[in-house]
């Protein structure tokens, strides 16, 4: 079921584990994650970068096959619909699709105009019953031609935003998107532990959740870390399948060719990608 993220991430929040957002990308990867937060029980944030959004042909679009696979699959675990790293003006296109979710990346903006922003569209999410996440700090790595460069984000500013009203807060905590390269730090616990103190009871975010340690994940999520984001481990899952089975010339055994066959090793991956993050986020039988 469609629903906002506020609640599943309270409770995540109350219960210490998170939800994990799992970003999607076509219909493969839509179907590959439903059916594993149902049969695990899980509640979970399908995450829509504003280029997967264009990709799929418009926010329009997504909303409309989520909520019919919603409907068809009959899914019964709460399912939030999320805007990822959302622009000002994709935000305002994603609340008239239909999305039950948005995130404002206000953090390449002087604080002044991050809270600006924010504070707007907090007023109008709450109005619409929608869940809102913000940013503060920088994010590393590359999102949709994004490039940020892993700062930690100030706790103080963290307090500013949280005050907001917003859902849920992703704060730089020297987190990556994409693959971590061999001489990453690690996470700045003492960061994120300041914030924690600053910010309270807000859910965190921890963005860039491929490839971070699980003993990483577990002491975040001890400090307050609520929701998680994984997508590159997705992909790589998605792609080493595909590649495996063209390799062994599948494709051209009878009708592998057929694109129902040809995406079924990567969709199975992903769904096992998703099945083992669950269970290292501790959401299974959550909903």
């Amino acid at each position: 079921m469609l629903v906002s993220a506020k609640e599943m991430l309270e409770k995540a929040r109350d219960g210490k584990y998170a939800v994990g957002q799992f970003n999607i990308n076509n219909l493969e990867w839509t179907k590959s994650i439903l059916q594993v937060a149902e049969e695990m029980k899980s509640p979970v944030i399908l995450g829509v970068s504003e280029g997967a959004g264009k990709y799929m042909t418009g926010f329009k679009t997504v909303a409309a096959m989520v909520k019919a696979m919603d409907e068809e699959m009959k899914i019964s675990v709460p399912v939030a619909l999320h805007l990822d790293h959302g622009t000002y003006e994709g935000c305002y296109k994603c609340i008239k699709a239909g999305f039950t979710s948005i995130m404002f990346d206000g953090s390449h903006y002087p604080i002044e105009e991050n809270i600006a922003k924010t504070c707007e569209l907090v007023k109008i999410s709450n109005a619409m019953g929608l869940s809102i996440e913000a940013e503060v700090g920088s994010i590393g790595g590359e999102e949709d031609g994004v490039i940020g460069m892993g700062e930690c984000a100030d706790p103080n500013e963290c307090k500013q935003v949280a005050d907001l009203g917003v859902t849920m807060l992703a704060a730089g905590i020297g987190n990556i998107h994409g693959k971590y390269p061999a001489n990453w730090k690690g996470l700045s616990f003492e960061t994120l532990a300041a914030i924690k103190e600053k910010v309270g009871d807000m859910p965190l975010v921890l963005h860039g959740g491929t490839g971070i340690p699980a003993e990483m994940i577990k002491k975040a999520i001890s400090l307050g870390v609520a929701k998680i984001n994984v997508n590159t481990e997705c992909q790589l899952s998605f792609q080493e399948a595909t590649r495996k089975y063209i390799e062994a010339g599948k494709d051209l055994e009878g009708k592998g060719f057929d694109p129902r066959k040809l995406l079924a090793p990567g969709a199975e991956a992903i769904k096992q990608t998703v099945r083992e993050k669950i269970e290292l986020f501790g959401s299974a039988n959550k909903a």
